[in-house]
């Protein structure tokens, strides 16, 4: 397939994609500078007038009705099979963390029995006249991540280590075929994102700061997901891909997720769109608009993006997808009313929550107004009709009745978890090796230590199971492994010896030490920070290296991260130091690349390169090919057993922004790490993991504030005392804070007042706390306000600002309900304080 586009380069092979097209500077200055811009792609596939014509028929007989519900995509968790019987939803989707029954643990059997629920009340047209099949989608963006027992392939930025297109084709079709063993249809992937600024919050979604690796990725997992073209495209062994977010996400300004990208329409193409370059190319069917902004206006509102550059320049006749709501950020919308987001080319609004039944009323509303022209509906159900033919949607079984729905063996079947370990062994960058003490004697006794060793779901990161990754345990990975698996494998059968200890503790003294650690999951704008400093402020980690250390015990240290970061302490303090970025469900397969074998040959070299330079310093970001470009590791690097170690113990620890205090978010968007959301009704307690939880007098669940999921609505009932509380296993210190006169935010809204007092409170373990009745001032409406409470207030109070469990809690006995966003202590006294003790 080719690419209608002059080039400076005459002849390029990227993955399975040929680029031609060199023609001569006569024909170059013939084209106007649009034209040289966004290319035209050939995809290859056909035009199929007979298919043309039946979706032109279909079309004539749907009722505007009809049309607009194809254009809805609900969640799983806000529409009943009932709902879809009455409007016929051309799809939904399930979100992270939405499953079957609302079960984390529900079984393949209950994916398939609501896939097929759901297909046979979209083809009933006794309610809505239509038998038009509605389609699944789902996010399995490093394998079927929401299904248990599903493999886990390691996240992009690992992927891109590998530089390995034929291995991520590989990752694609096994992906596919596990979904399609839980009968659905279609899979939000890939993210085609080139990451221009590693503290953006989806870096790991990436795979390369460099268009070329992700033009070439985008094209391979395509392939992999839907077949190949001129293949078994679209084939019962292959899902419906989608190429996100178009356009321009991973080049925010400061890497804010959701924000501004400031590129010049040259840029734009050159960094940003290659992905699509590749994905579309090889025929990849939906597109999703992105969260971001282009020059301050959303893509999702963006005409010249979606519909003159995409669909017109592009020529893509498949259809775009919105994201989460994202249509109800755009100026003048809501979740429920955008006809903005149509008019600009938006042909399938994703709109979870209950907004979907005003939003479909709407947009009725406005085709009979005139608002939007019944030209464009026509135009939107065309795009999602044709896709649905080309998957062959109209002709196949119904989901519980296809070739691979059932197959369970499938999910987590050796062979895709052979595929899985190789991408992990592949990924693996070595950055340090003094002295050459990797590979290590599998003979030796080998102390392994830190939080990250024997713990799948942060080796996993977010988007595993839940949507942030969090709330897991290793028995929710059945047949996975974690690192520390695959080390005392290793290790004992080789007759070596293996110590445990989370701290570092050991009886004997070991001959090295193996220490885990890096970033917890997180997802989207929940990871975003405003530098890459590793531990700010905390440095744990730093000290257990150092102590083994000291100890005189050589240590190798396993980098668990989804982004390069600023660990020049934690490098010093290291012999070995490998990045291993989030490597899935198959831990064990580090120990097949640190170890020897028996005989102390090499069992596996370090393959991994980097794919992102690495920072020198928390706040100055580099990309290859920048002007004064200096990080501290260049794009490329990684070493192997046969080279020389290139960095010291020398590098520097001081970073001028580590002595400023910076405001400590607790809570924006999701709970920040270390903390978890814990709900207690008189002695009971329970952490919340999914996005609602309920304890007898105490129910939370989250909903949409500003943007996706931002917002927790607490409801108490009064029937016994109750509480809502941020909890971390370890305590953290806000001395620091109080220094400066800090105080504690929070953003809330009063839904239902009641007679009895609401206590806002901190925690510094047992009978060791501090609290104040807020009840006199909320201001009793439903509209938000910030509510702040000096530090000192609590210190007066008796609790230790040295050891917080828990820095924020709302208790009652009454019947309050209450909506909270951003929780926050603020590194100074901004503002006058809404309780203060001066």
């Amino acid at each position: 397939m080719t690419i209608k586009k002059p080039l400076t380069l005459c002849s390029i092979m990227i993955a399975s994609i040929s680029i031609l097209g060199c023609t001569g500077q006569d024909k170059v200055a013939k084209m106007n500078a649009e034209n040289e811009i966004w290319p035209r792609i050939e995809t290859g596939i056909n035009a199929d007038p007979e298919m043309e014509a039946q979706i032109a028929a279909l079309l004539a007989d749907m009722t505007l009705e009809q049309k607009v519900a194809q254009m809805i995509q609900p969640e799983i968790r806000d529409i009943t099979v009932e709902d879809m019987r009455k409007y016929g939803f051309g799809s939904y989707l399930n979100g992270g963390g939405a499953f079957p029954n609302n079960d984390k643990h529900a079984s393949a059997a209950d994916w398939i029995d609501l896939a097929e629920k759901m297909y046979q009340a979209s083809i009933d047209d006794s309610f809505d006249g239509s038998k038009i099949p509605t389609m699944w989608g789902t996010d399995a963006v490093h394998g079927h991540n929401n299904v248990i027992g599903a493999t886990l392939f390691p996240h992009n930025i690992g992927l891109g280590a590998t530089n390995n297109p034929a291995l991520i084709e590989k990752i694609a079709a096994a992906t596919a075929q596990e979904v399609m063993v839980t009968g659905i249809d279609w899979v939000f992937a890939p993210t085609v994102a080139v990451v221009r600024d590693d503290r953006w919050g989806r870096t790991y979604e990436g795979y390369s700061e460099d268009p070329e690796i992700v033009k070439a990725y985008s094209a391979a997992i395509v392939k992999g997901l839907q077949g190949a073209v001129d293949e078994d495209f679209l084939s019962d062994k292959r899902v419906i891909s989608t190429v996100k977010h178009f356009l321009g996400d991973g080049g925010t300004e400061g890497g804010d997720d959701q924000g501004n990208n400031t590129a010049s329409e040259q840029e734009l193409f050159d960094i940003h769109a290659q992905g699509y370059v590749g994905g579309l190319g090889a025929g990849a069917q939906t597109v999703m608009a992105s969260f971001n902004s282009w020059h301050g206006e959303k893509i999702h509102g963006s005409k010249y993006l979606l519909t003159d550059v995409l669909k017109g320049k592009m020529g893509f006749d498949g259809f775009v997808v919105g994201d989460w709501n994202g249509h109800g950020q755009i100026p003048g919308c809501t979740n429920g009313n955008c006809a903005q987001a149509a008019n600009a080319g938006l042909d399938v609004y994703m709109v979870p929550t209950d907004a979907w039944k005003p939003l479909y009323e709407n947009l009725i509303k406005q085709v009979n107004s005139g608002d939007i022209a019944q030209s464009r509906i026509d135009d939107a159900v065309t795009r999602i009709l044709r896709v649905k033919m080309r998957a062959g949607l109209f002709d196949k079984p119904s989901p519980a009745n296809r070739p691979l729905s059932g197959k369970t063996d499938i999910i987590g079947s050796a062979e895709h978890r052979a595929i899985a370990k190789q991408a992990v062994r592949e990924s693996l960058v070595l950055l340090k090796n003094k002295q050459q003490l990797l590979p290590l004697s599998p003979k030796a006794n080998v102390l392994v230590a830190g939080l990250g060793a024997d713990n799948i779901g942060m080796q996993s990161g977010g988007w595993t199971i839940t949507w942030q990754g969090t709330g897991n345990e290793n028995s929710d990975f059945p047949g996975g492994s974690s690192i520390y698996d695959g080390i005392k494998h290793t290790v004992e059968q080789a007759g070596g010896q293996v110590q445990y200890d989370l701290n570092g503790e050991y009886t004997t003294k070991p001959d090295v030490a193996i220490v885990v650690f890096g970033e917890q999951p997180y997802a989207e704008g929940n990871g975003d920070l405003d530098n890459l400093e590793y531990q700010r402020g905390n440095k744990s980690d730093l000290a257990l290296l150092k102590k083994l250390k000291q100890a005189g015990i050589p240590v190798v240290s396993l980098f668990i991260s989804g982004r390069p970061m600023w660990v020049n302490a934690e490098l010093n303090a290291s012999d070995a130091f490998v990045a291993t970025w989030l490597v899935g469900s198959e831990g064990d397969a580090i120990s097949d690349v640190i170890f020897k074998q028996a005989d102390g040959s090499i069992n596996h070299d370090f393959k991994g390169k980097l794919s992102f330079s690495w920072p020198n310093n928390p706040v100055e970001n580099y990309n290859r090919g920048d002007k004064n470009y200096a990080p501290l590791l260049p794009y490329g690097f990684g070493l192997t057993y046969q080279d020389a170690n290139t960095l010291t113990d020398e590098l520097n620890e001081v970073s001028d922004v580590a002595t400023k205090l910076e405001d400590l978010v607790l809570f924006e968007r999701a709970v920040k790490a270390p903390w978890s959301l814990q709900l207690q009704s008189g002695n009971e307690q329970q952490t919340m993991t999914s996005s609602r939880a309920s304890l007898n007098a105490v129910s939370v669940k989250t909903f949409d504030k500003d943007v996706q999921e931002d917002a927790r609505a607490i409801t108490f009932n009064g029937k016994e005392p109750a509480a809502v509380r941020l909890m971390a296993a370890f305590p953290s210190d806000l001395r620091s804070y109080v220094e400066k006169a800090g105080q504690l935010e929070m953003q809330i809204k009063i839904d239902q007042a009641a007679d009895a007092p609401l206590m806002l409170g901190m925690q510094c373990g047992e009978n060791c706390d501090g609290q104040f009745d807020i009840s006199k001032q909320l201001t009793r409406t439903s509209e938000w306000q910030t509510l702040t409470v000096d530090l000192n207030c609590f210190v007066e109070q008796g609790v230790n600002l040295g050891q917080i469990f828990s820095p924020w809690q709302l208790a009652t006995d009454g019947a309050w309900h209450v909506s909270v966003a951003k929780l926050s202590v603020s590194s100074s006294h901004a503002q006058d304080s809404t309780i203060s003790c001066q």
